[in-house]
């Protein structure tokens, strides 16, 4: 199968990295700013779906398929063609820095494209920003979520 996947490590527990991935305050200061779905109480929830946009009007909709302390899975139901009925995998787990500081590797998957092709470059690079956006976010207390995202190429 197809897909992207990228490691990066968060100085930060597993509860504050989870939070900035379930909640709409997280994901609009990491992602986009453009987040919109029930979050009843207070986080996403499984069988639940987040429609993300990102200025063109075409809304991505993902749907939480797993939740728990160390692993967020999403399954794409509307987006980009190459997108639908793909995953995007988040776990956590406990590392340390080199010097021995605690920390969170995040393990990112977003799988299951149709098929690999220029977009899926685009998007590897764009994930890329975007997880160091979440780990800028969770540190330091501001990303770069879209429209204020790294642009990276001509698709955006």
């Amino acid at each position: 199968m197809n897909g992207i996947y990228h490691k990066v490590g968060i100085r930060a527990g597993e509860r504050e990295v989870m939070e900035a991935l379930t909640t709409k305050n997280g994901l609009s200061s990491w992602w986009t700013r453009e987040v919109n779905g029930s979050f009843v109480t207070g986080i996403s929830s499984v069988g639940e779906s987040i429609q993300f946009g990102f200025g063109h009007g075409n809304a991505i909709e993902m749907k939480v398929q797993k939740l728990d302390p160390k692993q967020l899975l999403w399954e794409c139901n509307s987006g980009p063609e190459d997108w639908i009925g793909s995953h995007i995998d988040f776990q956590l787990s406990s590392g340390k820095t080199p010097d021995g500081e605690k920390m969170t590797i995040l393990y990112f998957r977003h799988r299951d494209w149709r098929e690999e092709n220029e977009f899926t470059a685009h998007c590897s690079m764009k994930w890329a920003t975007f997880l160091l956006s979440l780990r800028e976010f969770v540190e330091l207390g501001v990303g770069r979520p879209s429209p204020d995202d790294i642009k990276i190429d001509d698709m955006n």
